[in-house]
């Protein structure tokens, strides 16, 4: 089965064309990063704009790359929520229009379930059950997975989602947009001992996240050393450090407890936090010391991108899923409400 994926949620237009037999045969991303860096976040009118203009031209790209026509599609699968509501609407009235044009089915994607299913793409991926760590912009869960649409939400963020930690963190010491990367680059060269973070909510039982206090530690720490006039760059990759290690430290204390509460050994990392390495290399060793392994996709697959969502797409084609005529998008959607596809979990999974 060849399957178009489209990612429309946020900032960044991604277009993937997979194979059910060979794998991922093409994908095309472009950021909308230098669209909004002047004002320092995502402007939701801006981001629809720049989807309208870029969307159909990446799938010309995409499908050009993979060595396939249009006419050749078996199936449309596009992201239909979690995200802004005019972003996700261009992805979801593209795909269904071009569904339509083909006489080919289309389904909607929930974007959460990309990311929990993108180190299937790899590989080496996991085998059902496995607990999965979300770390994707506004959201920070931890989930039971026992296949595809099964899954049990263990614990997610009660405010600030980490993601939005980094990039508030970073916004704070006037790091240039997106922060949450620059900040994880200054930490590199700080000194994690030198601030004392709290690591938030681990000292109790649970597996719920909240990094507010976290995040007004930082910003303490910050105006006193701006007062004492010694806020230089050095003093702001020690502060990045400090924070990226309370972060990191408080994740995977949270994901070793999941894993002991489920009685499961691996785990599964995905979205745009997924790649920081300090937290890659903390799980990767907590996981093993567990007997366990964790896994994850590549670094261009954790942040949004249309693969994940041609692949999780093409799982529930496969399943027989498949959207109606009408044209519909759900800004907020809980993953635990999508349908199971059990059944399915263990069709072919080529890779790339």
């Amino acid at each position: 089965m060849l399957i178009l994926g489209l990612e429309t949620s946020c900032d960044e237009t991604g277009v993937a064309v997979y194979d059910s037999e060979r794998g991922l045969l093409a994908h095309r991303l472009y950021s909308q990063i230098a669209v909004h860096a002047e004002y320092g976040g995502v402007v939701p009118e801006l981001a629809s704009r720049d989807h309208v203009r870029k969307t159909l031209p990446l799938v010309n790209e995409a499908m050009a790359a993979a060595g396939h026509t249009l006419q050749e599609l078996d199936g449309v699968a596009y992201t239909q929520g979690p995200g802004l509501v005019g972003a996700l609407l261009v992805g979801a009235s593209l795909g269904r229009s071009l569904a339509w044009g083909l006489g080919i089915p289309a389904v909607g994607v929930h974007h959460m379930e990309g990311h929990l299913l993108a180190p299937m793409l790899e590989e080496e991926s996991p085998d059902f059950p496995f607990v999965a760590l979300l770390v994707s912009g506004g959201h920070t869960q931890l989930v039971h997975v026992a296949g595809i649409g099964e899954y049990t939400l263990l614990g997610e963020s009660l405010d600030d989602a980490a993601g939005e930690a980094f990039d508030k963190a970073a916004k704070m010491m006037g790091l240039p947009y997106p922060g949450g990367p620059e900040l994880s680059k200054l930490a590199d060269s700080g000194d994690d001992k030198r601030f004392s973070f709290p690591r938030p909510m681990t000292s109790r039982p649970g597996l719920d996240f909240s990094f507010s206090g976290l995040k007004t530690a930082v910003r303490t720490t910050i105006l006193e050393q701006a007062v004492e006039g010694v806020l230089d760059e050095h003093t702001k990759a020690d502060i990045s450090a400090c924070f990226q290690a309370a972060v990191v430290d408080t994740l995977a204390i949270k994901c070793k407890r999941a894993l002991k509460q489920t009685g499961l050994k691996n785990l599964i990392i995905a979205g745009g936090v997924g790649a920081n390495k300090l937290l890659r290399q903390q799980l990767m060793e907590m996981t093993k010391k567990l007997g366990g392994q964790v896994f994850y996709p590549r670094a261009e697959f954790c942040t949004d991108n249309g693969a994940m969502i041609a692949y999780a797409g093409c799982q529930r084609l496969l399943a027989g899923e498949q959207a109606d005529l009408s044209l519909s998008v759900v800004p907020r959607w809980p993953m635990t409400e999508l349908n199971s596809i059990v059944s399915a979990s263990t069709a072919s999974q080529g890779k790339p």
